[in-house]
């Protein structure tokens, strides 16, 4: 075999067939290239991916430096949130729409989180950090997560409620009423 016959046998070998089973080709109109990010999706993708990674350190920091039952409990709770937020950040960063379900569940530990450390902080310098990490930083961040988790994806954004239910329309109860 020629160079110019193996070309397009290894490039045949590499690409998987579309959705239709058959190949991407310029006249198919199957598109298989990059996926296209806007700048703010990206950039949305980057902080929750950040802020996951950043709390990798501080899950060490705070099993050295907590009583061994506290320290089990937080290093739980940041490790949840660290977990959700790396999940979230990755999906959105590979315009995946399945980022909503870690978006959400970011959200609420981020709130939670923001919620027990004011709560359990000592009067002066650690309820002043208590604050100043709850409005720097878990706080901006939950309302992001709750903002991407609420958000429609482009995929389901005009489908209405009965995308689910092809030919009858969107489902009303439990199947008590009529169809």
């Amino acid at each position: 075999m020629t160079p110019e016959e193996t070309l397009p046998m290894a490039l045949i070998a590499f690409n998987s067939p579309a959705g239709n089973g058959r190949y991407a080709t310029k006249s198919s109109g199957v598109h298989r290239g990059p996926v296209h990010l806007g700048t703010a999706r990206r950039r949305q993708g980057r902080v929750l991916a950040g802020a996951g990674l950043a709390l990798l350190p501080w899950l060490g920091y705070l099993a050295g430096t907590l009583p061994p039952a506290e320290a089990a409990a937080w290093v739980v709770l940041d490790a949840l949130e660290a977990a959700a937020l790396l999940a979230a950040g990755t999906r959105l960063l590979r315009a995946d729409p399945h980022h909503r379900a870690p978006a959400a569940a970011a959200a609420v530990l981020l709130l939670a989180d923001a919620c027990i450390d004011l709560a359990t902080a000592a009067p002066g310098a650690e309820f002043a950090t208590a604050v100043a990490m709850a409005v720097a930083a878990e706080l901006p961040l939950a309302a992001l997560c709750a903002t991407l988790a609420a958000r429609p994806t482009r995929a389901t954004r005009g489908a209405g409620a009965g995308a689910g239910h092809p030919g009858r329309g969107p489902r009303r109860g439990f199947g008590l009423g009529r169809r």
